[in-house]
């Protein structure tokens, strides 16, 4: 529709203790070429200065508003901001990242370059890597960019699967606030971060036809310092993961999904998310080998073995965690062109220096992640 190049954003942002870099992701926000936007900032109930931080902003900018709430989590202070938007657009802020100027001016323009009504707007993303070091801190392309062409035409999920493969990223796409209120789109409130932004993912994106993608990157992302996520001090922690995906494949489920390159993308989410834990927490950890086998008793023998994307080394852990024979797995041309392909996209990444660092340390650990299955290793 031509007049999304005119139309209001409705920015939420969940914040809660965030006074270290508050300033910056508002700073970015307001500092937006394109100016129709109105910025819901959600105090959910911080106990540092981030109410006095959003307070002050307020005072400066009349789009800014602050909306204070007893703390309830990150996707009930999403929903809050959701039913608190007025835009015709909804964009989803984390207060510790931030966002390049042209970022809604060049998405609204992109949106309503179609006739048709798009419902997202999806970017890829800069993941910002050791972040609390100045000297170190570092800037990289995310897996997403480049993957798929700037789109042009709407399109379903089916046509770019891997949109729900990497990160779930929901803060790297803007939202048709119509779409999701028609199919009733909200987050699961859990406690918490609570892994919210996961089933949000799959109930956007698995349930419109108008989907469009703009191979540029906006957002930035601050990652997860390396070893921030390991020893994880409660059995929910260890949990959330597997628990998150179990609960992406009922929505998946509910809504009717039969699309079989979108179900190996989620699959291929749930080796990632399983080779995370065990990284996080252990192999060992009878929390992680529990959890492990609920996931895959919700996957499918077939789609499992036929999946080009999926290792051999994968696919026999998948049957050995299960207690069942392995098929046969057999090296397919469907195989080598996916290498062929992923090995171009990583090249486009990472260049010929990053590429082969990555192969090292892939060939460095594929006696524990591939050959060892027997023993149950990964």
């Amino acid at each position: 529709m031509h007049r999304d190049a005119q139309s209001l954003v409705s920015v939420i942002i969940p914040i809660y203790n965030v006074e270290k870099f508050l300033d910056q992701c508002l700073e970015s926000v307001l500092g937006q070429t394109y100016r129709n936007i109105e910025v819901l900032c959600i105090n959910d109930g911080s106990t540092d200065s981030s109410p006095e931080i959003i307070r002050r902003f307020a005072a400066k900018d009349p789009r800014v508003r602050m909306i204070d709430k007893e703390n309830g989590g990150y996707g009930m202070a999403c929903n809050r901001g959701l039913s608190e938007a007025r835009g015709e657009w909804i964009s989803i802020i984390e207060p510790d990242d931030w966002i390049d100027a042209g970022m809604y001016g060049d998405m609204l323009t992109f949106a309503a370059s179609f006739e048709e009504t798009i419902d997202i707007v999806k970017c890829p993303w800069t993941d910002i890597v050791d972040w609390n070091n100045p000297k170190k801190q570092n800037a990289v392309r995310c897996t997403l960019d480049g993957l798929y062409p700037t789109s042009t035409a709407p399109a379903p999920l089916t046509a770019m699967p891997r949109l729900i493969e990497m990160h779930p990223s929901i803060w790297s796409a803007i939202y048709r606030r119509a779409f999701l209120e028609k199919k009733g789109i909200k987050f699961i409130e859990y406690p918490g971060s609570g892994w919210a932004d996961n089933p949000f993912l799959v109930e956007a994106f698995c349930q419109t036809d108008a989907i469009v993608y703009f191979d540029k990157p906006y957002y930035n992302y601050r990652c997860d310092l390396l070893g921030s996520t390991w020893n994880h001090k409660t059995e929910d922690l260890v949990a959330r993961p597997f628990d998150r995906w179990m609960t992406m494949t009922k929505i998946m489920q509910r809504i009717g999904v039969t699309d079989r390159g979108v179900w190996e993308a989620h699959y291929m989410r749930g080796f990632n998310y399983i080779r995370g834990a065990i990284t996080d927490d252990g192999f060992k950890h009878p929390v992680v080998q529990k959890k492990i086998r609920e996931v895959f008793a919700m996957m499918d023998d077939d789609l499992v073995v036929s999946m080009v994307s999926l290792n051999k080394g994968r696919k026999k852990f998948y049957f050995a965690m299960q207690d069942k024979p392995c098929p046969k797995v057999k090296f397919t041309g469907e195989r080598m062109s996916y290498l062929v392909d992923e090995g171009k996209h990583m090249l486009h990444l990472y260049g010929v220096y990053g590429l082969l660092l990555r192969v090292f340390r892939r060939i460095r650990r594929i006696g524990f992640t591939e050959v060892d299955v027997a023993q149950k290793r990964y």
